[in-house]
């Protein structure tokens, strides 16, 4: 086209980009083959810093175009998104559900369309997903539970209080976390070694409803000794209230997601151990199975998850995850899940220093 001659088609053209490209990465979102919805950014920074990051560079290297968007903590919105991503074409659809039935209605509608799905980090219960990839989350809570265990044996505590600040209670995430860390200590509450305290469910992982239930918790039992905190959002809001009690450092809180406050309250000694989930290799591993799937060819998995509501097993995808205490914080630097510019600011250099970072 001629400079200065802009013609009322080719406007309108440009006009149909902008609108398509709203909210995505990219303007030819339409052409896009994979779609990729993830669930917020509040109620953990993962989702954004490192998620969508190296499910855009896997898919990048892969040369297959994706759409990948955030639903921000809105059923609605992410309901919307799924059907704008299967009227634009997307043939696979990656998605992390902001809860079960809101996942279940999306499922549904794709595989009518002939849209093949993978759950993402967080199973859909009841959804009937193609496909799943995530962590080993039994595990992960497993070694939440040893790490409370480790850190109140290193304190010497005699039959310490302990309680449960457990993730949203639709999440079966959190099912499955719990089951892991009640695992490792049910056992101890049984012997009398420890004593159990409160247990609670915090709604949609909310940080902030985390903080004033746990110090309901403490109000009630002051006595508390060590909190399993099901991730490092739900462990800093409970660290929050111990601090106002002056009682931070002294009981051992958990948590996982290796995020850079997460790591940073290990350092100080305010938080007992986070879990580090490679959400490099998780992302990996998915943009690897959507892409084959995307290209009609068969899906590799190396293990199955039983959905406890449809009693299904789902072709699964399970990664390993890895306990996380001050003295190898460094191996989430190395690794590049966070840099030492960002953990080791200001009052944290000295920090980083003593542990080898």
């Amino acid at each position: 086209m001629r400079k200065g001659m802009f013609s009322a088609a080719a406007l309108s053209v440009a006009l149909l980009a902008t609108l398509t490209a709203c909210g995505d990465d990219s303007a030819d979102s339409g052409k896009a083959q994979i779609g990729v919805i993830l669930p917020d950014s509040k109620t953990s920074a993962r989702w954004e810093t490192a998620d969508r990051k190296y499910l855009q560079q896997a898919f990048d290297a892969a040369g297959v175009k994706a759409d990948i968007q955030n639903a921000q903590g809105d059923k609605n919105a992410f309901q919307t998104i799924a059907d704008q991503m299967i009227t634009n074409g997307a043939s696979v659809l990656v998605m992390t559900n902001l809860d079960s039935g809101t996942g279940k209605a999306v499922i549904q509608k794709a595989k009518a369309q002939g849209v093949t799905v993978i759950d993402y980090d967080r199973l859909t219960l009841g959804g009937g997903a193609q496909y799943y990839v995530s962590f080993d989350n039994v595990k992960v809570g497993t070694l939440l539970g040893e790490g409370v265990a480790k850190c109140l044996t290193d304190r010497n505590a005699v039959r310490p209080v302990v309680a449960y600040l457990n993730g949203g209670p639709t999440d079966n995430n959190a099912t499955l976390l719990k089951t892991g860390y009640d695992g490792v200590l049910k056992p101890r509450f049984d012997a009398g070694q420890y004593t159990k305290g409160p247990d609670q469910a915090v709604p949609e992982w909310n940080n902030i409803t985390a903080g004033t239930i746990f110090e309901q918790m403490l109000t009630g039992r002051p006595d508390i000794g060590g909190v399993v905190a099901a991730n490092d959002g739900l462990a800093n809001a409970a660290i929050a209230v111990l601090k106002k009690q002056k009682l931070n450092g002294q009981v051992p809180v958990s948590g996982q997601d290796a995020t850079v406050q997460g790591l940073q309250n290990v350092l100080t000694g305010d938080q007992c151990m986070t879990v580090y989930k490679a959400i490099q290799k998780e992302a990996e591993a998915t943009a690897k199975l959507a892409v084959a799937l995307a290209k009609g060819e068969q899906g590799t998995t190396n293990g199955t998850v039983r959905d406890p509501e449809s009693n299904a097993d789902v072709p699964s995808v399970l990664l390993e995850p890895k306990p996380i205490y001050a003295q190898n914080v460094k191996d989430v630097v190395a690794d590049g899940y966070v840099t030492r510019d960002e953990l080791c600011a200001g009052e944290f250099a000295k920090l980083c220093a003593d542990n080898g970072i």
